[in-house]
């Protein structure tokens, strides 16, 4: 199967998105452009020529950022995630709605991933975290409603990836907007 890519544009601290598609659906997601679940980045990897899947995708998130669009409903294609990880990204996209979040232990517990750590849920909170990391699927697996039982919690790619998240926080309403926010409404 193969692999092309989608560029949708954003009003994201990070600019526009990069979205690896196949006959399946959404495969990868980067905000940052780069080399993602083991999908190659901008090198050598083509644009999507089919219009109807792109037109898709990129009709769904401007919806989504125009705050249109609660639920993105893009087919997705589970290829580089598998076991545990694949069981948590699942659990997070069926119980953590549009301006829901959950913490990295609610996350872990729910999944059922981790029945078997008797530490108070700390591992599993740690593990979460490191998987919501590797996401391979960012915004269509909403990493972003995932936070720490005392705040924000963290998010992949430094400081800027802490602005995304509370960029994606603010349109989805769990956040109040701040005086410089530059999102819908």
């Amino acid at each position: 199967m193969s692999i092309s890519w989608v560029t949708v544009p954003t009003p994201l601290p990070s600019g526009p998105l990069r979205l690896a598609v196949t006959e399946q659906g959404v495969a990868a997601v980067s905000y940052h452009g780069d080399a993602i679940g083991g999908v190659p980045g901008r090198v050598g990897t083509p644009e999507c020529a089919d219009e109807s899947r792109a037109g898709l995708v990129k009709a769904r998130l401007a919806e989504y950022f125009d705050g249109q669009r609660t639920e993105l409903g893009l087919p997705i294609d589970w290829r580089f995630t598998t076991g545990p990880h694949r069981t948590v990204l699942q659990t997070l996209t069926a119980q953590a709605g549009y301006g829901q979040t959950l913490t990295y232990g609610e996350l872990g517990a729910r999944s059922g991933v981790f029945e078997d750590f008797t530490d108070g849920g700390w591992t599993a909170a740690r593990t979460v975290g490191k998987m919501m990391g590797a996401n391979p699927l960012c915004l269509l697996v909403p990493c972003h409603r995932v936070v720490a039982s005392d705040g924000i919690g963290g998010f992949g790619g430094g400081p800027r990836g802490l602005e995304i998240k509370r960029w994606l926080l603010t349109l989805e309403g769990v956040l109040p907007p701040t005086l410089d926010w530059n999102g819908p409404g």
